[in-house]
């Protein structure tokens, strides 16, 4: 069985619904016969390639002020912390991620992908240094066991796996998605948002079993504006990261 995981490395909810995931299939009976595929999705392909304090854009583009903003990233990191994820509020950034996307398709023709997929989550919400600076994605793909000369050569070539990064974007798309993480069992299960594991449990055995059409759980990706996506599956969408109410 495969499974398909859309996200995006700007994403805090992407990181936490990795972990609930990964805590599901450890605990899935057939887990040596699920294969793991990360997809490309862009929050903000419009967004520019220099990095920004995050505090200060979120505050910003929803015109609330910096203190209701650092609780929002408190309620975060304290889901993050949860699932035992290292989380770093002060000072985080973010910038245009769409090298990181050509890069994780790099990495995956290598088999490297799951591993320079957790660098870059570890890199960015879990790292004072920014994930974001000159020389770090190549250095990053080289911790994941990437050359560092051929890495370098596909992120100085701008079309370099372009192509792969907007065909995931477009599948995407074409399935509903609006919002990430978006998790795909066999083409034939859909779940939004960043569930809690035993939902992740059910969706894993209901696709094992199942050979229906593509059936969504939790909601139209990423909710109105954003928002929850039902069931508790927070995630991000083009309008920003949902905060937990809880």
């Amino acid at each position: 069985m495969r499974v398909e995981i859309w996200s995006d490395i700007n994403c805090p909810w992407c990181y936490i619904g990795k972990a609930r995931f990964e805590r599901a299939l450890a605990g899935f009976a057939h887990r040596g016969e699920v294969e793991v595929v990360h997809r490309s999705f862009e929050l903000d392909p419009r967004s520019p390639h220099q990095a920004r304090p995050v505090v200060p854009l979120i505050a910003a583009k929803y015109g609330i002020g910096l203190e209701q903003t650092e609780a929002a990233e408190q309620r975060i990191a304290d889901n993050a912390r949860a699932e035992g994820l290292a989380y770093v509020r002060a000072g985080r950034d973010a910038a245009n991620s769409f090298d990181m996307h050509r890069m994780l398709h790099f990495a995956a023709e290598h088999g490297r992908q799951a591993a320079l997929l957790d660098l870059l989550y570890r890199a960015n919400f879990a790292e004072e240094a920014s994930a974001f600076a000159p020389g770090r994605l190549v250095e990053l793909a080289v911790e994941a066991g990437l050359d560092g000369e051929r890495a370098a050569r596909v992120l100085a070539d701008r079309e370099a796996y372009a192509e792969a990064v907007r065909e995931d974007e477009a599948t995407a798309s074409a399935m509903g998605a609006t919002g990430v993480p978006f998790f795909v069992f066999d083409r034939r299960l859909g779940v939004s948002g960043a569930q809690p594991a035993e939902t992740f449990t059910a969706a894993l055995e209901q696709a094992w079993e199942s050979r229906t059409v593509l059936t969504l759980v939790g909601g139209d990706g990423a909710g109105e504006n954003g928002g929850e996506a039902g069931n508790g599956g927070e995630a991000c969408g083009p309008e920003g990261c949902a905060v937990p109410r809880r």
